[in-house]
């Protein structure tokens, strides 16, 4: 028999250590948005599932937890992304003309893990521009983005920009199906030259000479220059290839110590972008820490087909990497009846300061912040007292 304690697998508590600085990152990335004129929404962790997974949604069905719903015995589902919700927001709720931006913070739930060690429940923190069809609601979301890692203190953030329309400019004019298209895309994301010249053996030379061009197209600036040669000459494809060397000029200018890159065969999301995107990762990983980018048929299941670019990342995950950070300063004060203490601490709580109270044969518990004055009596008043540092480990 199981014991009861256990958790289902890649389900796991957040302990307080961790908990404080998902919580500071959380407060910290929302102050991020908010400086940006991001408005905060908190759609439900439960919906109808056709609302969940219409449109481009559909990419999440696979992902998504699915249960009846005992009022109506209509299905419902537990979100695997919030995008889907925030388009909704956006088309039936605030219905504005114009720009909105949106952003939330909370749970996600995922039938299975992004890989071994991932979890099924990441917190995921996200914005949103929509409105807008210009390359500036493109800049303004990537810019957001790393300045969340930077707030975050990752070290040396590394930025891969894409475009949706290069494979479609590529592919322009070869009739392809879901069913055939798909196993191109995986076979370009996985970098498989064999697989991928055996799957387009049928196809137009031209359509097969850039695919396998494709391949090689990951890198600094030679990427686009090489990419101008060797695709296809057709409008998706250079407009793709502009606005990529637009949106590299600009990020380079506002983060000069940032590493920019370009993998024109990643695919992540190919059915779900449709035009520039971007994966930042941390030094040394292999996993994005955010993932961004345009998907302007996000909104048009729900009657409103608007432009709308964003990004989203897993706080959990940023939590992992982000820079040091020690325990909040506080106060110790013994616990006791005397109604001046208790007015001395109420009045530095009120203050903001962090006032951890001795409970009653409790006088050297673990500290969980760090306690660096004390409150004691002294000449009749109760006043603060410096500390000794903690001795070395």
């Amino acid at each position: 028999m199981l014991s009861a304690w256990l958790l289902p697998e890649h389900i796991a508590d957040v302990l307080p250590a961790q908990a404080r600085r998902v919580e500071d990152l959380r407060r910290a990335l929302l102050d991020r948005a908010r400086g940006y004129g991001f408005e905060l929404v908190v759609p439900p962790l439960l919906e109808h599932l056709e609302s969940l997974l219409s449109g481009t949604g559909r990419e999440l069905d696979l992902k998504t937890f699915k249960l009846v719903d005992q009022a109506s015995g209509r299905m419902l589902g537990l979100r695997a992304d919030t995008t889907p919700q925030a388009a909704r927001i956006d088309a039936h709720l605030l219905n504005r003309e114009g720009v909105t931006r949106l952003c939330y913070c909370g749970p996600v739930l995922h039938t299975r893990p992004a890989g071994l060690s991932g979890t099924r429940e990441p917190l995921q923190f996200g914005a949103e521009i929509f409105g807008h069809a210009g390359l500036e609601a493109d800049l303004e979301a990537a810019e957001l983005a790393l300045d969340c890692l930077q707030a975050a203190q990752v070290a040396d953030p590394v930025m891969d920009l894409a475009d949706a329309r290069v494979l479609r400019g590529v592919l322009a004019g070869v009739p392809l199906d879901a069913t055939q298209l798909a196993p191109v895309v995986q076979a370009l994301s996985d970098k498989d030259a064999p697989l991928l010249d055996e799957l387009t053996q049928g196809m137009p030379h031209e359509a097969r000479a850039g695919l396998r061009a494709l391949l090689r197209l990951y890198g600094g600036d030679e990427v686009l220059e090489a990419a101008e040669r060797e695709l296809p000459q057709r409008a998706l494809v250079r407009d793709a290839l502009m606005h990529l060397r637009w949106l590299a000029t600009h990020l380079r200018t506002a983060f000069p110590s940032l590493k920019l890159g370009f993998d024109l065969s990643d695919m992540s999301g190919y059915a779900y972008y449709s035009g520039p995107r971007f994966a930042v990762y941390g030094a040394g990983r292999s996993d994005a820490l955010a993932r961004g980018g345009r998907y302007d048929e996000v909104g048009a299941v729900f009657g409103r087909n608007r432009p709308a670019v964003g990004f989203s990342l897993d706080l959990k995950a940023l939590s992992e990497v982000a820079g040091p950070s020690s325990a909040p300063r506080a106060i110790r004060a013994p616990w006791g009846e005397d109604a001046e203490l208790r007015a001395a601490v109420r009045r530095l709580r009120e203050a903001g300061e962090i006032v951890q109270a001795m409970l009653p044969g409790h006088e050297f518990e673990a500290q969980a912040f760090e306690c660096d004055r004390e409150l004691v009596q002294a000449g009749g008043r109760w006043v603060l007292q410096a500390l000794p540092p903690p001795a070395p480990q």
